[in-house]
């Protein structure tokens, strides 16, 4: 059977998971549902430009595992108003607000950290800005994950050996962490647990920020990191980089992209250039970009999820992660909506339970 009619047959829920995999030549694996459901390459697997072919490791693992999401930083043109969206509409906590940054924690499982950035720094993104989309005056900058086992000297010693420069930073009380770039030239720091990641455990957060509120409060919780949606110039090379590095786990390579989990503390789609592609050279991205975030709410429901966002006057765009799935029966429902930065902030009903559910029953019709 062809692989586009295993897959128009898969979206229409009238094949299993197990046919889908076996069409791929995969491994019956829990692979992410929205690793089916999004890339370029999804109807093109196996092209030239399309190869899922791996790639030599670019260097040997190290071991390590990720046990947390430190923080994420974003650099925006207006923090206090990017972060009091978060708050009302997220539900996140106020750690701190010193007047420059704002410090967010996402639940118990993650912290965000919002910059006051001069708006020189997004001029690109206004120039591209219309009537119509708002220019992206917000960016992710770089990335902190807490591993084990940890031992500086160690850890230290072992980044050199893969070619990288640890550049260290340590903070009050125990946190110890170095910065490497990636193969993007993206900052990633590696922590040893002790600093955001340890706080959020023993100190809920309770401060206050500077700006109001810009609606009504919605009572969502946070529950999952659903994936940051990275774009880098070789999805391949970034990939490996990052399993190897921090002991991540693939799952599936579409052709353009990998959705790698992230241990327990949620997953990331690498996207990118293929380098086994014709045109791989030819203007290819030039670093990487954080292009949207998608974060597992509860409680989920559909129709009152939108409501909510257009009574706070927000757009709700449906993704399904399949094209025409009616978001109501589809197996992965989400919204995106824009902040008031312009970043994509994307919404779904994924939780832990569910990163790697897979329909393998008919799903019922509309009219049912």
């Amino acid at each position: 059977m062809a692989l586009h009619s295993v897959l128009d047959d898969y979206y229409r829920c009238t094949v299993s998971r197990r046919i889908v995999l076996k069409a791929l030549g995969l491994a019956t694996v829990g692979a992410p549902l929205s690793a089916f459901g999004q890339g370029r390459c999804l109807r093109a697997t196996g092209t030239p430009g399309c190869s899922a072919a791996p790639v030599p490791p670019v260097f040997a693992p190290t071991g390590w595992k990720t046990v947390a999401i430190d923080h994420l930083t974003f650099d925006v043109a207006d923090y206090r108003k990017e972060a009091a969206f978060y708050v009302a509409l997220m539900g996140w906590k106020v750690r701190s607000d010193d007047g420059g940054q704002a410090v967010l924690d996402i639940a118990d499982w993650g912290s965000v950290i919002f910059r006051q950035a001069p708006l020189k720094e997004f001029e690109v993104a206004a120039a591209r800005g219309s009537r119509e989309r708002a220019p992206v005056l917000a960016a992710v900058k770089s990335f902190c994950f807490a591993i084990e086992p940890w031992s500086t000297k160690g850890v230290e010693a072992e980044l050199r050996r893969r070619g990288l420069t640890p550049l260290p930073e340590n903070g009050r009380q125990s946190f110890e962490s170095f910065h490497v770039k990636d193969p993007d030239g993206f900052d990633l720091q590696i922590s040893n647990g002790q600093g955001l990641a340890r706080d959020r455990q023993a100190h809920p957060a309770q401060a206050k920020l500077s700006e109001a509120l810009p609606f009504e409060p919605t009572g969502w919780k946070p529950v999952w990191l659903d994936h940051i949606s990275f774009q880098v110039a070789n999805y391949k090379a970034s990939a490996s980089f990052y399993c190897n590095l921090l002991g991540w786990t693939p799952t599936y390579d579409e052709g353009s992209q990998n959705q790698c989990e992230i241990a327990d503390a949620g997953d990331i789609i690498i996207r990118g250039g293929n380098p086994f592609s014709p045109d791989f050279a030819k203007g290819g991205r030039n670093g990487a970009l954080v292009d949207h975030m998608s974060f597992g709410i509860q409680p989920w429901d559909t129709d009152a999820v939108r409501t909510a966002l257009e009574k706070r006057g927000l757009r709700a765009r449906v993704d399904t992660a399949a094209s025409g799935d009616d978001i109501h029966f589809a197996p992965f429902k989400s919204y995106h909506t824009t902040t008031p930065n312009g970043y994509d902030l994307q919404i779904s009903d994924v939780t832990r339970k569910t990163r790697e559910v897979l329909p393998n029953a008919v799903r019922p019709k509309a009219s049912d």
